[in-house]
């Protein structure tokens, strides 16, 4: 088995819960936004400490709220890597489409060299229109039903694009690359006497990397494996997500020619919340979870759970804790009742790789570190 941890680097808030402020009425102080970029590096030094095999940051941006206030995990990650020396390092997950390719494959392939070899490439479309379009994205949007099919297509075409010349940048001594969204390099650049054919990027891996992306549906699995990426799965049913699992391994085998083992390049992010007693943990976890589906409902994230017909949830119905802990979604309890859950899991799974949420959004990092304290040291043992 091998453990990450993964933060979504929110600001402490006092006030986390179903109740006001509305998120969009949130503001975060700079000062705030920078202590917590100082105490999630903390957080990760503290992770391989206790044993984690990778850390997670998130990639977002213009979050006023404070909820997840680190833009560019490329620059923390290399920051992070000075102040370790064998924890995993990425995000779940590198936005590609917010960020120029070439521009996103040097600063990867310098964050990975720097750390020794240690990058993980795990990438994703992204989820937020505010944040997109800004950067020169497009998103589809639970706020604009009626153009989120378009959205969604313009947006899977940009994001392979940009996965392809990553690609061929980051594993190419020279390369080139024509589509419909990106021209690499453009026709006619003079250059000392003739034109530009191809490009090389600098630096380039000096070692093997890792690469996963998110997959929230079953129209990405496919993708995802014959692209040859690892799937990583967040906020999904078991039922969900096992038959999305055996599916990736299915299209993985047909496009790849090898069976993948048990839990071969898939990873399962798991919520969760320890404390003494199980009325304590559901005590602690209930501001904090009141407060995520606050912020996440209104972008279409509960579709991961389970509805009354079986059916993926609808996007306007906002999940409780109770919703989260009977559908086995968020693991809540005693370090011995989280145990027992996440063994179930693994075993119908057959997973070998997880990465570890605290439920604790709101809250000041001593929780996050204790949460991770926990898990490492009466959680983890159990489950060996």
């Amino acid at each position: 088995m091998q453990y990450g941890v993964f933060l979504l680097c929110a600001v402490p808030m006092a006030d986390a819960g179903a109740g006001p402020p509305l998120p969009v009425d949130r503001r975060a102080t700079n000062e705030e936004v920078w202590e917590t970029t100082k105490s999630v590096m903390d957080a990760g030094v503290e992770s391989e400490r206790l044993g984690y095999d990778y850390f997670f940051f998130t990639e977002h941006h213009f979050m006023h709220e404070g909820y997840e206030v680190i833009p560019n995990a490329l620059m923390a990650g290399a920051i992070l890597a000075e102040r370790t020396t064998s924890i995993k390092i990425g995000a779940l997950c590198h936005v590609v489409p917010q960020w120029h390719p070439l521009r996103f494959a040097e600063d990867f392939a310098t964050m990975h060299n720097f750390s020794g070899g240690r990058g993980v490439l795990a990438v994703g479309r992204g989820t937020v229109p505010r944040e997109a379009i800004p950067l020169g994205a497009t998103v589809g949007s639970t706020d604009d039903p009626e153009k989120r099919a378009q959205q969604d297509t313009a947006s899977r075409e940009r994001f392979a694009e940009a996965l392809d010349v990553v690609e061929l940048s980051l594993n190419n001594e020279r390369f080139s690359y024509h589509g419909n969204h990106y021209d690499f390099p453009p026709e006619g650049i003079p250059d000392r006497g003739g034109t530009v054919e191809e490009l090389t990027l600098t630096p380039r891996p000096i070692a093997p990397y890792e690469r996963w992306q998110t997959i929230t549906s079953p129209k990405t699995v496919e993708l995802v494996a014959r692209r040859g990426y690892g799937g990583v799965w967040w906020n999904q049913h078991l039922d969900f997500m096992k038959g999305m699992w055996e599916e990736f391994a299915r299209v993985w085998e047909d496009e790849h020619g090898t069976e993948l083992g048990a839990g071969e390049h898939r990873m399962k992010v798991v919520n969760v919340r320890i404390a003494d007693t199980h009325e304590q943990a559901v005590a602690d976890a209930r501001p904090c979870f009141d407060e995520h589906w606050k912020f996440l409902g209104p972008y279409g994230r509960q579709v991961g759970f389970k509805g009354p017909d079986g059916k993926p949830a609808s996007t306007d119905w906002i999940p409780t804790l109770e919703d989260g802990m009977d559908q086995r979604m968020f693991l809540v309890g005693t370090a011995d009742e989280v145990a027992e859950q996440m063994a179930h899991d693994i075993e119908v799974l057959g997973a070998n790789k997880l990465a570890i949420f605290p439920i604790c959004l709101g809250d000041s990092y001593d929780k996050y570190e204790e949460q991770l304290n926990r898990f490492a040291q009466d959680v983890k043992p159990q489950l060996a």
